[in-house]
Formats: C-alpha cells, structure tokens, sequence
C-alpha cells in the first residue's frame, strides 16, 4: 500500500488574510524559502498564491504592487486533499488540474501543503526531480 498524504506533506503551511500586500507575501516566500502560501480567512482556506501567481497576475499587469492584495493574485478554486488520501491520488489530481501543489486540509482547515517535489522524493529520490527536490537550497 502505498504512502499517506500526512506522510508527506508539508506540516506547517504559512497562511496569510485575503487583503495581505503582495509584497509582503513575496517577502515571506524569500524569508521562509517557499514558492507557496496558503490565503485564509479565519480557520477558512480560501485560497492558494505560488510565486508565479504574483508574477503573471500581479507584476506582468503592471502598476504598483503596494498596492495589490495577495487576494487579487491567489487561486480561489482549489483542488485539495485530506491528509489520509493516498500519495497516488495527489499525483492524480495534479495531472487532472495541472498544478504543482495540493492544500491539505483536514475537518475543513487547511493543515499543509504537498508539492510535486515531496511526491517525485516519495516515489524516486533518485530521479531528477526526486534529487533536486530533496537537495538543501543554497542561500
């Protein structure tokens, strides 16, 4: 049988409010080293910004990001999974809906986040992307 979600995933998503600046979602990616954030309200997912959300619908745009909202630049309709879905049905869903990364969410809270690199580690660190995804970053 293959491996759980909560297996994994990313434990401890960095979440931010609907009306937080671009910029200091931008700040906390290079701060946390993390191309993701999840966007809530409350205990309430509501959506999901990645770094190149905030390129193509914020910077590509034009005009001031001071002034935009990380709502203006997130994905609001989500495709998740539940942290004891198996690792093969995140790989699914990510080809179904070609995305990168999956909220995990559990009782309607969102609990982490599992990325394309945790699943190619999963199922071949030694594959190249496997390999790159379970390298350190250099800073």
């Amino acid at each position: 049988m293959g491996r759980k979600i909560r297996e994994i995933m990313s434990n401890v998503p960095v979440a931010v409010g609907p009306q937080t600046s671009v910029v200091e979602v931008a700040r906390r990616m290079r701060e946390e080293d993390i191309g993701a954030v999840l966007v809530t309200d409350g205990d309430r997912l509501r959506g999901l910004v990645t770094d190149r959300d905030l390129v193509v619908r914020i910077l590509a745009e034009g005009g001031d990001p001071g002034e935009r909202t990380v709502h203006q630049a997130c994905s609001e309709e989500l495709v998740s999974v539940t942290p004891d879905d198996a690792a093969e049905d995140a790989v699914r869903l990510m080809r179904e809906h070609t995305v990168r990364r999956l909220p995990v969410v559990e009782d309607g809270r969102a609990v982490g986040i599992v990325s394309l690199g945790d699943l190619a580690v999963e199922r071949d660190r030694g594959s190249a992307l496997g390999d790159i995804s379970a390298a350190e970053p250099n800073r």
